[in-house]
């Protein structure tokens, strides 16, 4: 059973940093697509950015673009999301997940175009 770890998340305020990482216990997955989701309570979860097996390519959300950053480290079987710049909009759950097919980022913004997920992480940003 593959399981993800999410960590880093905690309170700041507004204008701070966080940095979320994920850690993935199967190797396999560093040929699949990986991606940040957020959930706030009462709302559906929504993409956050994705990142691809290689790390070349990366995709973000209009929301955060600018000042979130996405990557992996498919050696320590790791995923990161630099946060910058926090809002209070940004508070929410942050999950990590694997995407469904290899060497493939398509549905890379859909909940749909992932398979395995993490329990989450909650950050909380202060006005």
């Amino acid at each position: 059973q593959v399981q993800l770890a999410e960590s880093g998340g905690g309170l700041v305020q507004a204008g701070g940093s966080l940095r979320l990482s994920c850690a993935i216990s199967e190797a396999a997955f560093s040929i699949y697509t990986l991606g940040w989701f957020r959930q706030e309570p009462g709302k559906e979860r929504e993409f956050v950015a994705a990142i691809s097996w290689s790390g070349d390519t990366t995709a973000y959300a209009e929301c955060v673009k600018g000042r979130f950053t996405i990557s992996r480290n498919n050696a320590k079987n790791t995923l990161s999301l630099q946060m910058n710049s926090l809002k209070p909009e940004d508070t929410a759950i942050y999950y990590c997940a694997t995407g469904r097919a290899r060497y493939s980022m398509a549905n890379y913004g859909r909940i749909e175009g992932y398979g395995y997920w993490g329990q989450g992480t909650q950050v909380t940003v202060s006005s």
